[in-house]
């Protein structure tokens, strides 16, 4: 008897998991701006291009990443906040499952630019789920997070079929998802520029 149940192949298995996580453009800026509060950031800078889909730019003046930390957050359940399951208690941090960064990277072409203090600057490319590219980046002590076509049919039916969710010209949902994250921090400065 052939078995009915079959384990997903990772491609479609990523592609479930980024529609759990990245359900729209509003989803993908919620997620980018935590990581950049997690990230210590005093300032945020939200760009939105189409809507979402030609662009998403989250840039910040946290503390950025290392090389090899920049390129194991595209790993999925990668995290910095957890070591074991007695660390769920007390978690004080907006994102902790090592989820989004994967998930949005399943469904757009992701770039993630970062670097520590000591300006040694790390530059990620990566597209449908795999890393593409590792370079050096002039970048000062942040990271900039761009998201790419993240709503392209390069990416599969799961995002053809959010289309129907978006209004392309509208910011409103996008600094709607960010607002009540930067004014759970008191020192955060954000700001958003949306273009068509």
């Amino acid at each position: 008897m052939t078995s009915v149940i079959a384990i997903l192949p990772n491609a479609v298995a990523d592609q479930i998991a980024a529609g759990e996580v990245v359900e729209r453009p509003a989803s993908v800026v919620k997620e980018l701006v935590e990581n950049a509060l997690d990230a210590g950031a005093n300032s945020v800078d939200i760009v939105i291009e189409d809507g979402g889909r030609q662009l998403i730019r989250v840039s910040d003046d946290g503390s950025g990443m290392s090389r090899d930390d920049a390129v194991l957050a595209l790993a999925r359940h990668a995290t910095s906040k957890i070591r074991s399951a007695g660390d769920l208690v007390g978690v004080r941090s907006f994102g902790f499952r090592g989820e989004a960064l994967p998930a949005i990277c399943s469904v757009s072409q992701l770039e993630i630019e970062t670097a520590l203090g000591d300006g040694a600057g790390t530059l990620v490319r990566a597209a449908g789920g795999s890393v593409a590219d590792v370079g050096r980046s002039g970048a000062a002590s942040s990271t900039s997070s761009r998201v790419l076509h993240s709503l392209g049919e390069t990416f599969g039916s799961h995002w053809r079929t959010m289309e129907s969710r978006l209004s392309p010209c509208r910011a409103q949902p996008r600094s709607a998802s960010a607002s009540p994250l930067c004014m759970a921090r008191p020192s955060p400065l954000a700001s958003l520029t949306s273009r068509t």
